[in-house]
């Protein structure tokens, strides 16, 4: 009997387990991300997880999704980023000319912060790959032709 109240009132801790106040911390869990497929490349999802890339001075957090064999093409962020690989291996590179079998692996765990201005592109190769990306607005992404000139 005394077993009995003992797990009762160990599985009744759990349910009275709840976050703290928004006022203090606001917690994000993974499964209640709202992630939305990229405008520009297929197999590249988005989340905003806080604040709007948008807006200028405001910090901003976003996770990112890349599905296996997916790349960004070349182009280039106005804001520094600081960028958190959370899952799989991130593939990134360098310059106007896009080549995936001249990238550098970043695997999980690892942390990368691409300058302002800076032309590059990165991707999933084998396996899904999950980024973290923090910067402060405003944020655009400028793609840019081989000579490394924005599209229009």
């Amino acid at each position: 009997m005394k077993t009995c109240i003992a797990a009762l009132a160990w599985l009744a801790s759990f349910a009275v387990l709840a976050d703290p106040p928004a006022q203090v911390m606001n917690i994000y869990r993974e499964g209640e991300l709202s992630f939305a497929p990229s405008k520009t490349t297929p197999g590249i999802s988005q989340a905003v997880i806080w604040g709007s890339p948008a807006k200028p001075n405001e910090v901003y957090i976003v996770r990112n999704r890349f599905s296996p064999g997916t790349f960004s093409r070349p182009h280039f962020h106005p804001e520094t980023r600081y960028i958190t690989v959370i899952k799989g291996t991130w593939w990134v590179g360098s310059g106007p000319k896009f080549d995936p079998s001249a990238t550098t692996p970043v695997p999980a765990g690892s942390t990368v912060v691409h300058h302002p201005n800076q032309i590059h592109w990165d991707g999933a190769k084998d396996e899904e790959a999950v980024v973290q990306i923090m910067g402060v607005g405003p944020s655009a992404t400028t793609r840019v032709d081989e000579s490394g000139r924005p599209l229009q």
